[in-house]
């Protein structure tokens, strides 16, 4: 499934207008528009998404992309940023399993982020900052982040009836 922009694309694309140099990398690319808006500002970009039907859509688009789980076939070099807009939500047994690769974090919907921090920082430059977006719904993101020895500052947030969507930017040494 090709995730289409949505709300928490939109947010998030507002801050990759300002923080995309270097070599950026968009993980869980889906429709491309993060890849699409760091090309505005560099030239450096390397689109990831593990689902079939996205890769081609993005090779349709002529952007530089892989398929990989998160970053077990990314190449080892450094980012100067990292974009990330995971799939967030718990699981729903009633979703439709087309579904779950662009919707669905794990069980609680914190898992992905959990297994991206846990390998995001061996592909920062010294320098380098994750943007991210996620939900409310999903849990408790700073304690993940905590974790893992990240610092984080919230850019921004967006709330509707049912959650809050949420722009942090992160980094492995203080900001």
């Amino acid at each position: 499934m090709i995730y289409e922009p949505r709300e928490d694309s939109l947010l998030l694309q507002k801050h990759v207008r300002k923080y995309a140099h270097g070599s950026v990398v968009d993980m869980g690319s889906g429709s491309g528009i993060q890849a699409e808006t760091a090309l505005e500002k560099t030239k450096d970009v390397l689109a990831v998404d593990i689902d079939d039907d996205v890769i081609a859509h993005l090779k349709k688009k002529h952007l530089n992309v892989i398929k990989s789980d998160l970053f077990s076939k990314v190449p080892k070099k450094k980012f100067d940023l990292i974009i990330f807009n995971p799939p967030y939500l718990p699981e729903d047994k009633r979703e439709r399993m087309e579904d779950r690769l662009a919707l669905t974090g794990g069980k609680y919907g914190w898992e992905i982020l959990d297994r991206f921090f846990k390998e995001a920082k061996n592909f920062l430059s010294p320098e380098g900052k994750i943007l991210i977006v996620f939900s409310s719904i999903t849990g408790d993101v700073d304690f993940i982040l905590k974790k893992y020895g990240y610092t984080f500052e919230k850019l921004d947030k967006q709330s509707f009836f049912f959650e809050k969507l949420i722009v942090y930017l992160i980094s492995p040494q203080p900001l």
